[in-house]
């Protein structure tokens, strides 16, 4: 319930500030520096980082030692699912016409740019890090996915970009617009079953009881 009281903050916040309708925005003010490119990646391959990115995280975190391109994208992953709502909204990963697919690619790749990049970073693990780069290959070989395309998969991404989802496209896609309606009849009732107890509170406050 907690996470998903965030994620309806974050996407009022959204809407504030994009207008509902740009679903790329750029996290600076200015002439941003130059980011990191991040390469996209195949549909197929979404599914398979998504069932290793706790893995990826964790070596991550484990990591002795500073390296400015692995902490960027290590931000850049955490700002970016916080974006795309965790990838909790049904159909996110795998749903090519979801609102919330480009954005899933988008910290997807990142955690995918990540793991690559711990390769080279002081003070990884380089034996796990190797460990689960060969373990995503032989899913992916095993799962057909990098033949897996679609309208995302060539597009590639960057450190200064976050991208938010099709905000326009939720009503017109059932499964989104069914989560969201869900969403706020859970967060109308949790508020409607806290609002008499705190106006019994306040009543006996207000008498000295």
């Amino acid at each position: 319930m907690i996470r998903l009281l965030i994620a309806l903050v974050a996407a009022l916040v959204v809407l504030g500030t994009s207008g509902g309708e740009a679903h790329r925005i750029s996290t600076r003010s200015g002439p941003p520096p130059e980011g990191i490119s991040i390469p996209s990646l195949t549909h197929g391959q979404m599914a398979v980082i998504s069932e290793n990115l706790s893995a990826i995280r964790a070596l991550a975190s484990s990591r002795i030692g500073f390296d400015m391109t692995t902490w960027r994208l290590e931000d850049y992953l955490n700002l970016q699912s916080f974006a795309c709502f965790w990838g909790i909204v049904p159909g996110s990963i795998r749903d090519e016409g979801s609102p919330f697919n480009e954005c899933a690619h988008a910290y997807l790749a990142a955690g995918r740019a990540l793991l690559l990049q711990l390769r080279e970073a002081r003070g990884a693990d380089h034996k796990a890090v190797d460990a689960l780069i060969r373990k995503i290959e032989v899913e992916m070989l095993a799962n057909g996915a990098s033949l897996t395309l679609c309208r995302y998969s060539d597009e590639p991404f960057n450190t200064n970009e976050v991208i938010f989802p099709r905000w326009s496209e939720v009503p017109s896609h059932p499964p989104t617009a069914a989560f969201a309606a869900l969403v706020l009849v859970a967060i109308g009732g949790a508020a409607w079953g806290a609002w008499p107890r705190r106006s019994v509170r306040q009543q006996r406050e207000g008498t000295g009881a």
